[in-house]
């Protein structure tokens, strides 16, 4: 039973943790891919690009505010690792440069990228701990499953903020248009009694 629901959550947490990707980078171009990470959470990545003899690519991690987590110049096959700080936005941007001299060709990038539970050891943890494997397994199982509910507690706060934001705006709304009712009526009433005023001075009306 242990090894069918640790199974299940590994598939589960590898779904939930574990990207790759690839893509065709253009020259001179660069491509950036975003992500939501939690705060104090390990993020790991591997890449490779395919080689094409003048060009070079560069990558750089970063947050929102610009903060350079992880960066290096003419890749061609490696791995990077960067600590979230804060709950933000991150991006991972590959940067293509050709000289200005040479036509240039796209080129194939790969990434695979992990991160909190998929980026421990659980071998070497096991190795040091002197753990047996079925504890190991119920390790791996116990930090699965904290993630998962950790991931899904954060996207419930998520909803209750956006379900809090949207409830607000159709408030301010709503009192926005009994406002500007209140303001045509208004409008209306004054360009009645005006007019009504005007015609009775000109003696067009009783």
């Amino acid at each position: 039973m242990i090894k069918v629901l640790l199974g299940f959550l590994t598939i589960v947490g590898c779904f939930w943790s574990l990207e790759s990707v690839m893509f065709h980078l253009t020259p001179n171009t660069q491509k950036c891919l975003k992500e939501d990470i939690q705060a104090n959470q390990l993020v790991m990545g591997e890449y490779e690009v395919s080689d094409v003899p003048g060009q070079v690519i560069d990558y750089v991690a970063r947050d929102t505010k610009g903060h350079i987590l992880s960066q290096k110049e003419h890749i061609t096959k490696g791995k990077f690792s960067f600590m979230s700080e804060i709950y933000d936005t991150y991006e991972i941007c590959f940067i293509s440069k050709v000289p200005p001299h040479q036509r240039g060709i796209g080129q194939e990038v790969s990434l695979v990228t992990k991160k909190g539970v998929e980026t421990k050891s659980y071998e070497g943890i096991g190795e040091a701990s002197k753990l047996k494997p079925l504890e190991v397994d119920l390790k791996r199982l116990e930090d699965l499953s904290d993630s998962i509910v950790r991931d899904f507690a954060l996207m419930r706060k998520r909803e209750e903020e956006m379900r809090d934001t949207n409830e607000k705006t159709n408030s301010r709304v709503l009192f926005f248009s009994i406002f500007s009712m209140c303001c045509l009526l208004g409008l209306a009433t004054w360009q009645v009694l005006y007019l009504r005023r005007y015609f009775k001075a000109k003696k067009l009306i009783e």
